[in-house]
């Protein structure tokens, strides 16, 4: 069976309160920026890359100790893929964000809110554990 793997990351900012940006896809579905792992490159800058490219940040400070692996199936041209994401937690200051082409829309939203709009169970499994993860294991001033 085919495996795609991609890295990206759960981005926060705090200006008061912690904010987790969400991405609308062309799919329609509510998920983080992440994109395909290329040949050479380690996860972070998989993550920074994809980052940069889908929102314009390059300001991002990635969260040591964080990193959650999610994975699914889905059919591409006749064929079952296995697909396996890489998820990061990644501190940004801007709040102003350029999507690409595949995303439809953004949001920056509180904990709970983001988890109304985040479309699949397993992307809000691992907002759950970064809110967790930020809440109890490292200051986000």
């Amino acid at each position: 069976m085919p495996k795609e793997t991609s890295a990206g990351a759960v981005i926060f900012r705090k200006n008061g309160e912690i904010k987790f940006l969400v991405l609308q896809y062309g799919g329609g579905y509510w998920d983080f920026s992440r994109g395909h792992i290329e040949q050479g490159e380690s996860e972070e800058e998989t993550a920074r890359r994809e980052i940069a490219e889908e929102t314009g940040l390059k300001d991002l400070e990635f969260i040591p100790g964080f990193r959650e692996k999610t994975f699914w199936f889905f059919r591409k041209e006749g064929q079952t893929i296995y697909k396996e994401a890489i998820i990061l937690l990644a501190k940004t200051t801007t709040d102003k964000i350029t999507i690409s082409s595949e995303h439809q829309d953004y949001k920056w939203l509180n904990y709970e809110e983001a988890m109304k709009v985040m479309t699949f169970k397993n992307a809000k499994a691992i907002l759950e554990k970064a809110n967790k993860f930020l809440k109890t294991r490292i200051s986000t001033d």
